[in-house]
Order: C-alpha cells, then structure tokens, then sequence
C-alpha cells in the first residue's frame, strides 16, 4: 500500500521518470536487493534526468517544424555533392550555435540541402536548443500577414529568440521593399546573438543582386555572411540518381 501511494504521489508530482524506476525496482526485486539505498536512489534520479531530457527533446522536434525528419546519422557522405566530413562533423557540435554563427549552403536543385539542413536541426533539438524551420517565401508571406492582423511583433519577438532559425529555398523570388525591411529586421536582432542557417540555389555572390536594394542588401548580408561556415554542393540531383536505383531494383 504504502509503495503505491508513494508511485502516486511521484506521478502527482510529474516525476514519472522516478516513479517508471522506482516500478521497476519494486517489480524486479532479486535485481536491486543487493544495492544500498543511495545507489537505488541514484538509479531514480538518473532515470528522471534522463526521462526530462527526452521529454524537452521531443518538445523541441515538435516545435521546430522541420520540413524533415532527417538524423544526422544518416547523413550520405558517399553520394559525389562536395560534402565535407570533417566540416559536417565540426557543425553537429553545434558549437558554431553556442558562438553565434551562421551556416549558409548553396548548390543544385536535388543536391540534399533542405534534408542536412533539417538534419543539423535535429542535432541541435538533440542539444537541447530551440530551432524553427521555414521555407523563406512562406515565412515572407507569414509576415505579411502579421502586419495586417497585429501579430507583427510578436512574430518578430518570436523568431528573435530561437536558437536556430532555418531558412529554406532562399533567393527563388525577388523580395519586395516591405520583405527586405522584414528581413533586415530578423537578422539585426539575431546578429551576434542568435544562428541562422539559410539554403539556396544562388550562389552567395548573387544574393545581393536577389535582394534587390543596395543599401538593405547590404545591411542584410553584412549580418548573415561575415561569421558564416559556408557550404557549397554540386553534383547530380541526388533524387535523380535514387530513383534509378529503385528502377533498377525493380
């Protein structure tokens, strides 16, 4: 009686961690007999930190809205894009987040760049940071939105806090004046402070020209590309080259 009150009271608590533990234990008696009090007490604990952990972590994922469920341990480094081990392998430190810097990837239609960059958010949802994922055109027209019905700010305030914001498929479209302020905005109140990992088609050295407006491109790529690790893919679309290889499974 006094054993289910007690997993009860864990539960009430929200530490299910401990409660699963402490289960376990009271279930599976000849395998913790032998252990003192502070080493059963220690397996609880350490089963609620590590219960939490998974818990924020799934948080993270959720919220990020990755347009991929993409692990970083799947990562292709066979297929011929350019893609650097060592490089890749430095970014899933996410130390680069932790100083604030920035990954812009450039290539080619198919080269996998919306899938390492979803990937690399996963990484950084598995540490524990908060990521937000947003094809560029869709985050412009959100924006837009937010001016007509006044949640401008708040949007604003919102994308300013992420610890890793993701901007897909940038440069498609020519940014109009009212997107380029927008832009702007974002980027002056993460520079220093916050990540942001931007993917293309265009090269870097026409982004300027994409943006559309000297002065603001400026502004903009002033804040994205001076602390940025670059990563620029080529090579065949790599959706080309599966679906020959399920053709030819077939």
């Amino acid at each position: 009686m006094l054993n289910n009150q007690t997993l009860q009271k864990l539960r009430a608590m929200k530490l299910t961690g401990m409660a699963d533990a402490l289960e376990q234990q009271l279930t599976q008696p000849a395998t913790h007999d032998d252990l003192s009090f502070e080493e059963r007490l220690a397996m609880l604990v350490d089963r609620e930190e590590t219960h939490r952990k998974n818990s924020k972590t799934t948080r993270l994922i959720r919220a990020a809205k990755l347009k991929q469920r993409a692990l970083p341990e799947d990562i292709d480094y066979a297929h011929p894009r350019g893609l650097k081990k060592q490089q890749i392998a430095d970014l899933l430190s996410c130390q680069w987040i932790q100083q604030h810097h920035n990954v812009l990837m450039t290539g080619p239609t198919g080269c996998g760049k919306t899938w390492l960059a979803c990937a690399l958010g996963m990484q950084a949802c598995r540490q524990g940071l908060s990521v937000r994922y947003f094809r560029s055109s869709r985050l412009m027209a959100d924006l837009t939105i937010a001016h007509a019905d006044g949640r401008y700010a708040l949007l604003i305030k919102q994308l300013a806090k992420v610890d890793l914001l993701i901007l897909d498929d940038w440069g498609l479209e020519k940014l109009n004046l009212g997107q380029r302020n927008d832009l702007l905005e974002i980027m002056e109140d993460r520079h220093g402070l916050k990540s942001t990992l931007i993917t293309g088609q265009l090269p870097i050295d026409q982004w300027h020209k994409a943006i559309g407006d000297v002065t603001l491109a400026d502004a903009i790529l002033d804040r994205l590309v001076h602390n940025a690790h670059k990563i620029k893919l080529d090579g065949d679309s790599m959706r080309k080259a599966m679906k020959m290889m399920e053709e030819g499974s077939s």
